[in-house]
């Protein structure tokens, strides 16, 4: 089976060193992998929640589209395409905001925390919070679904809107009786490097400490020599631990060449003789990289051209298919066919007993068993993921004895006789 992997990009500001290290380099090594079909798109509708700067919102697409290609993600192999050149997104977004509970919105983490500083600062919960901010993660839901992304490699801090996709897929599901959606894992790597900058803190634009990934070379070596270190002059044993130098070089640097290094700061080199040999280093691995950019920088209209027609070539595929049948799905049909079958089907889709999973207020993850009159027959206790839940699904489905239901992660609402009843009608159905 293939693996569908799908990777955002955020299209805001230049790409640095901490960009390459962190996301660049390793997703495009992981494009490589057999057996996964990957997906990385640029995200500029999202960008423009935070940037009303159009001319920098058009620079920065151009340059991050430039990077990742310098950098080696080949379009041929690879979907590489701009989230705004797939309008099926877009229509997708408002079916998902439709069944979208907006108190799972009210808890997302970005919009939270900009009602918490509201409330501390005295304004309004609301002040300067627009619509975009709030719906933010059902369009990246969207994102996900619309090409049914089995992983979606993510930092811990975005696991929840991973979560909340799953819930509006889940829901959208439920609601017009079929799996229309893939529910998505999200793929956690906790060895994701972070550089640190120019004084030592993380590398971040926030900070202004970065170190552009495609300066030209004399500017690089500018940059890396005014890298903050401590008074220890030469001859004087440093410290690895800590060193912004050190971590620098160990980004780039072979294990061999990170043991030499680390030998040349315990015989005390100097600082000078250090950022040197960080400078050299460095610049052995991003100078031909540099080169393929600055080619592609010259010419827009072939990087643009790349990007359309990975959209066009997608949206065939995979987008404008999933849209006709999910318009179908809604309602929004051609008037002058009548679904007389399709009725009745979904008539005796509606006497069948039926799971439902659901997330409740505690942010746990529950189920139920209901029949055709919505009277529960068995309700979950409440679990950490809606996976954790759907295994327990997937059990009870199967089950054919009653002491298949004596487990404390459930309890029955009625007779045990009527439940495997019930169970037995969903297996016929299904069969």
């Amino acid at each position: 089976m293939t693996t569908r992997v799908l990777t955002g990009i955020t299209t805001s500001g230049t790409p640095h060193l901490g960009n390459y290290v962190g996301a660049v380099r390793p997703a495009v090594a992981a494009s490589r992998a057999a057996d996964t079909e990957s997906f990385y798109f640029l995200a500029d509708l999202h960008s423009l929640i935070k940037a009303q700067d159009p001319a920098r919102t058009q620079r920065s697409t151009l340059e991050i589209a430039a990077t990742w290609l310098a950098c080696g993600l080949e379009p041929d192999k690879v979907w590489f395409y701009r989230q705004s050149d797939v309008p099926e997104i877009t229509e997708l977004t408002w079916f998902l905001t439709c069944v979208a509970g907006k108190g799972i919105l009210n808890r997302a983490h970005a919009y939270k925390a900009a009602v918490d500083k509201n409330n501390a600062d005295g304004e309004d919960p609301d002040a300067g919070v627009s619509a975009g901010l709030f719906m933010y993660p059902v369009l990246m839901a969207a994102d996900i679904l619309i090409f049914n992304a089995h992983q979606v490699p993510v930092g811990r801090d975005q696991i929840q809107h991973i979560e909340m996709t799953r819930d509006f897929g889940q829901r959208f599901n439920h609601v017009y009786g079929k799996e229309y959606f893939t529910l998505p894992e999200a793929l956690i790597d906790d060895n994701v490097a972070t550089l640190p900058g120019l004084d030592g803190r993380k590398m971040s634009k926030s900070y202004h400490n970065t170190i552009p990934l495609f300066v030209p070379r004399e500017e690089l070596k500018k940059l890396v020599f005014s890298i903050l270190t401590d008074s220890r002059g030469p001859g004087e044993p440093k410290d690895t631990e800590g060193s912004a130098l050190f971590q620098l070089y160990q980004a780039f640097a072979s294990p061999e060449e990170t043991r030499a290094f680390a030998q040349a700061f315990a015989d005390g080199i100097g600082w000078g003789d250090a950022k040197q040999r960080l400078f050299e280093r460095i610049d052995a691995e991003i100078a031909p990289l540099r080169e393929k950019y600055e080619a592609l920088m010259a010419k827009p209209g072939d990087i643009e051209a790349i990007l359309r027609d990975g959209a066009r070539r997608l949206r065939e595929r995979y987008a404008t298919p999933l849209l006709a049948e999910l318009r179908s799905a809604v309602g929004l049909r051609d008037l002058s066919q009548q679904p007389v079958a399709e009725t009745k089907a979904v008539s005796t889709k509606a006497s069948l007993p039926v799971f439902k999973q659901y997330r409740d207020t505690d942010g746990r993850f529950y189920f139920k068993l209901a029949d055709a009159d919505g009277n529960v027959l068995v309700q979950s206790t409440g679990f950490d993921s809606p996976k954790d839940a759907g295994k327990l699904i997937g059990v009870l489905k199967q089950a054919e004895r009653a002491d298949a239901m004596e487990t404390p992660e459930i309890s029955l609402q009625v007779p045990v006789a009527d439940v495997l009843s019930a169970l037995v009608a969903l297996r016929a159905a299904e069969a």
